[in-house]
């Protein structure tokens, strides 16, 4: 979500898909996510068009969020059944960026999807319509075990049903430069992956996690705050990063 909102305000337009059943990420945008707002399970499950679910960010208005609710905990159930479960979140998203560029509205410049904390069948639909995995991680050792894991899933799910899915971004959060744990964590991560890694570390910080509580980013709630100021580089990284990526492939193809 900071992410997002550094990226907003910078002029770009983003779009955040909760996917989270959660909902944590609609709650720091500012987003109602109660058991009557339309979300993204009316979208996966009951073929709901996303142009109908997508609601603008009160504080940011280059932003704009389709909404998780709880009823997202019983998609999996209901996914098993159908056929191609897997692509339907792919195939609302193509529809809905269609559909803006056909009524002639802005383009939107990133899309952003929150995944639940556990590899199911919403986890697989997101890395499904997406290109690109942003990975943030804690400096904590346990982090590390996870990222191996997730990486294995990464690539079951390229091999299997989506061959451009790479990981493009790593991102160090929660850093404690007074630790020796954190410094260990982030050397390791930034020598198995010194692609990916952005220079930028995110400290830990008590307005980061304050903002929530008050419906807001850590970029709206105090922006001057070194946390808002570490998400706003870290994500002018990421964007030159994928420009960079985005030139080198065009460049292949051609």
């Amino acid at each position: 979500v900071n992410v997002a909102a550094a990226l907003a305000q910078a002029g770009l337009s983003v779009l955040v898909l909760d996917l989270d059943p959660q909902g944590n990420a609609s709650t720091a945008l500012g987003i109602d996510h109660h058991a009557e707002v339309p979300s993204l399970y009316d979208v996966v499950v009951e073929d709901r068009p996303l142009a109908e679910v997508v609601q603008p960010c009160p504080d940011l208005p280059n932003l704009w969020v389709a909404p998780a609710t709880i009823d997202l905990a019983g998609a999996e159930i209901e996914l098993v059944s159908f056929v191609a479960r897997e692509v339907r979140l792919k195939k609302a998203l193509e529809i809905y960026l269609q559909g803006r560029r056909q009524q002639g509205l802005d383009q939107i410049d990133y899309v952003l999807i929150d995944c639940p904390p556990s590899l199911s069948l919403l986890t697989v639909n997101a890395f499904v319509a997406a290109r690109e995995v942003l990975i943030p991680i804690q400096c904590e050792y346990y982090a590390l075990e996870g990222l191996s894991q997730l990486l294995k899933h990464i690539e079951l799910i390229r091999r299997q049903l989506n061959p451009s899915l790479h990981v493009s971004t790593i991102m160090l959060t929660m850093f404690d430069a007074r630790t020796r744990l954190s410094s260990q964590v982030a050397d390791e991560v930034r020598t198995h992956f010194p692609e990916q890694v952005v220079k930028t570390t995110v400290p830990r910080s008590v307005r980061i996690s304050e903002a929530p509580s008050h419906g807001q980013t850590v970029m709206t709630y105090d922006p001057a705050s070194s946390g808002a100021l570490s998400y706003l580089e870290a994500s002018r990284e990421l964007a030159e990063q994928v420009l960079t990526w985005e030139s080198t492939t065009r460049e292949e193809q051609s």
